[in-house]
């Protein structure tokens, strides 16, 4: 059977091996639907019935849809899902080390918390932004042609190996080999070649990443593979229920203003500019609300009656590794969206939101599993709690169950993507 939703999901991991890359799939997708672009920089004018989007640093994306029934006599609550489009990984640093005998290598620095030993001997491109300068808007690359390598010792030099673990320093066990001797095809020479300016002229930001394409997995094709499923498997979801609930009979029924957020630097703790901890967000709703005619008053009147939809991959069962999970509290695959809470609010739902998203599940015809941590593991957190403190908006966190999260190849139920999709769909109607 057709899997609509997966194969979508697919080919947009397959065009974001960055953030920057993800962000600008996520701006091209809105484009071709008609949604308008819009600066920070320049007014805006935004009425009932009008849809827009806004890039900030090249990887944080906002989408908004103004409902045709909003007025300022019945201004309609914001309806927010917040993803984020960076994943944990390696980055190279911006001048290479030093050659080792006749290897020619490039360093990295660790982003997030990968797992470091799912780097090794894998096939790797390099992708990324580069400014010349002068440039605000940098050019994206990718290089997969001939890819890098990071590999591992042999068994024969690492004795103990399999019985004691492997041990990895991020400094002098993940430098990637990029080739041998005074070979012509430097990443200086490639990089000199896609932007026409000396290598010394260049800035950038790039990445590391698996080239294997993201695929189905399992002898029923059940699964999803790839790396990134944390979190652009939630940016894809966000982005295919915003364009679904643009459609003129959901447009013209829908009891919120729509929108969707996906932030950069989530796995490294949202502190930037155009992180969840930033003003972007705030910024782009009361923008919308002066647009449209309300003041700020008007506008933090709405805040209170307004729901945020944090979106986070959550951890599957592992079936090698049971132990590790609360035993009444555990997803799987392929059954639902998952739901996650914790005591002490390291995600953001309680029970009066657990409540709400349970009506939007029925409505969308979708199960909803639950996620709770081991009380003896600490537990994650996402954009969920800190945004919601922020704006004083009611929130809940959930995503879809996943294995191998953090990996530099993750895995996921193909089922679940059009799950998640529906659930938002009816979510972002309000």
């Amino acid at each position: 059977m057709k899997n609509i939703a997966a194969d979508d999901l697919i080919a947009f991991l397959n065009t974001s091996p960055t953030p920057w890359h993800a962000t600008a799939e996520a701006a091209q997708r809105l484009e071709a639907r008609g949604v308008n672009r819009l600066r920070e920089d320049e007014p805006w004018t935004l009425r009932p019935g009008h849809s827009a989007f806004i890039v900030r640093g090249g990887g944080t994306l906002a989408a908004l849809r103004i409902p045709s029934g909003f007025s300022v006599r019945k201004p309609l609550p914001f309806h927010i899902i917040a993803a984020h489009t960076d994943s944990p990984g390696l980055r190279l640093k911006p001048r290479p080390p030093r050659p080792v005998q006749d290897y020619r290598q490039w360093g990295v620095e660790v982003y997030g918390g990968p797992l470091y030993n799912s780097w090794l001997d894998r096939d790797l491109g390099i992708a990324g932004r580069v400014f010349r300068p002068g440039e605000r808007e940098g050019k994206l690359v990718r290089f997969e042609a001939n890819p890098v390598r990071i590999p591992q010792l042999a068994i024969h030099l690492d004795r103990t190996v399999n019985e004691q673990g492997l041990v990895l320093n991020a400094e002098r066990h993940l430098v990637p080999v990029t080739g041998q001797g005074g070979g012509s095809n430097s990443l200086e020479a490639l990089l000199e070649r896609e932007t026409g300016a000396p290598f010394s002229d260049l800035t950038f930001e790039l990445c590391l990443y698996d080239t294997q394409p993201a695929a189905y997995g399992g002898l029923d094709d059940a699964f999803v593979y790839s790396g990134r499923l944390d979190n652009l498997a939630m940016c894809h979801t966000a982005l295919e229920a915003f364009l679904a609930a643009g459609t003129a009979e959901t447009a013209e029924s829908a009891q919120a203003v729509q929108v969707v957020v996906l932030f950069d630097h989530e796995e490294i703790g949202s502190v930037s500019g155009h992180g969840a901890k930033s003003n972007f967000l705030a910024a782009v709703l009361e923008r919308a609300a002066l647009s449209l005619g309300l003041d700020r008053e008007a506008w933090l009147r709405l805040l209170p009656q307004s729901f945020l939809f944090s979106a986070d991959m959550a951890h599957a069962l592992h079936p090698n590794y049971v132990e590790k999970h609360d035993a009444q509290h555990f997803p799987i695959p392929n059954r639902g969206p998952v739901l996650k809470a914790n005591a002490n609010l390291r995600y953001a739902t309680d029970a009066a939101a657990a409540a709400r998203f349970h009506d939007w599940a029925r409505r969308a015809g979708v199960p909803v599993q639950n996620f709770i941590n081991r009380a003896d593991l600490a537990c994650g957190s996402t954009v969920g709690p800190g945004l919601s403190a922020d704006l004083g908006i009611p929130a809940i966190d959930a995503g879809n169950a996943m294995l191998s999260m953090h990996s530099a190849r993750e895995m996921c139920g193909a089922d679940d993507p059009a799950q998640m999709t529906a659930l938002m769909r009816e979510f972002l109607k309000g």
